[in-house]
């Protein structure tokens, strides 16, 4: 059912297609509450969000509201990651286990951060059966990651490791820079940014969170039944990850690298605009552009064993490609999120663009309504 929603935020003059593509999702009756922004070297050129906070829609989405982005989340652990690269901590390609001895056992000896950063170490699913609250404890997930044999051989081919990714690349951040994943990006990105996105979240922040409101049964059924038994149902099962997890206390006080992420559209197209201005930004500088190109090159693009379509991976980054394009410039990146989130940068046209939303759509492509933000923004420039 379509409806109507105040839209609010700013936009210069010539991305007015912009506002009326996000006030359209709106009136088609596809968004609960949701927010786009998008940066043009480094200025904020766009900033609006409108509709609910809620479920029950009784509650405005305002400014400071901030969602859980789960995937997009991704992104941000992959730039502190490549911050290592750039300082001479990390080399991407020397054995994980020379970084955190207790990973060389169970067939991954040779993995390496390469792997990890590129979803082809193997390490997507864990056999172990675990409670949903395994998530919340860094030390009993890292334990279980490193005791974990790989699904497939490693670097031969991408399986999305959907939850694994954060803990596996996050105590690589951990071993070399002495800080949890939400310390260092705090420390070392938002907080110098001025970026209103957090990895673990405290409590007195609660009341600006918007709910995250599942896709309906009927949604549900279109988008496919899971199959518990694929590797992508074992992927997703273990432990096992609901929607409304994300409406809890637990899961925003937790660091969970590959899918806690809470920001709102602003903050996301911020620190994906110091990327897509080389690494800098307003003065505070990220990484070197060598880096963000080594970070972007192609490590696989093949049809991914977990996600079952072709993408296109870099270290850590989605990257644009035929099958999922993502504007018209090859140097495109950044990452996705559950239900829909996305935030890129673009480094040949410097521009870098965020939507986030809590209405969630069914599945982990066919989402379509940032499609006609990302048309109409790039129409106007």
């Amino acid at each position: 059912m379509g409806g109507t929603a105040t839209i609010q935020g700013d936009c210069a003059p010539r991305f007015g297609a912009v506002r009326d593509a996000f006030a359209a999702n709106f009136a088609a009756g596809r968004e609960v509450g949701a927010s786009f922004a998008a940066t043009l070297d480094g200025e904020l050129v766009v900033d609006l969000w409108g509709g609910h906070a809620d479920a029950a829609r009784t509650r405005p989405w305002e400014r400071d509201t901030i969602v859980n982005v789960f995937s997009t989340t991704k992104a941000m652990t992959a730039l502190c990651a490549h911050m290592l690269v750039d300082r001479g901590r990390l080399d991407v390609d020397v054995p994980v286990a020379c970084y955190w001895p207790e990973f060389a056992r169970s067939g991954k000896e040779a993995i390496t951060a390469r792997q990890l950063l590129s979803h082809t170490a193997g390490l997507a699913a864990i056999r172990e059966p675990l409670p949903i609250d395994a998530l919340y404890d860094w030390e009993r997930m890292v334990g279980v990651l490193a005791a974990e044999t790989p699904w497939w051989e490693p670097g031969s081919t991408s399986g999305y490791h959907a939850l694994t990714y954060g803990h596996l690349v996050g105590e690589l951040i951990r071993r070399l820079s002495g800080a949890t994943v939400g310390t260092f990006f705090r420390d070392q990105v938002s907080g110098p940014l001025g970026a209103d996105f957090h990895i673990g979240l405290a409590a007195s922040e609660d009341g600006r969170v918007a709910e995250m409101v599942p896709a309906s049964k009927t949604e549900m059924a279109a988008g496919g039944a899971l199959d518990p038994q694929s590797l992508r149902g074992k992927v997703l099962s273990n432990p096992p990850l609901r929607p409304q997890v994300a409406n809890t206390r637990a899961w925003r006080a937790a660091e969970i690298p590959a899918a806690n992420g809470h920001g709102n559209a602003r903050s996301v197209a911020r620190v994906m605009a110091a990327l897509a201005c080389g690494g800098s930004l307003d003065g505070v500088r990220l990484l070197g552009l060598p880096t963000i190109t080594r970070a972007i090159e192609e490590q696989c693009y093949d049809k991914d064993l977990v996600l079952g379509f072709r993408l296109r991976w870099g270290l850590g980054f989605m990257v644009t490609s035929p099958s999922l394009p993502l504007g018209p410039n090859p140097r495109t990146f950044g990452h996705g999120g559950w239900g829909g989130s996305l935030g890129f940068a673009d480094l040949d046209a410097r521009v870098s663009w965020a939507y986030v939303m809590n209405k969630m759509s069914p599945g982990t492509a066919g989402d379509t309504r940032a499609a006609g933000l990302i048309a109409a923004l790039y129409g106007s420039l």
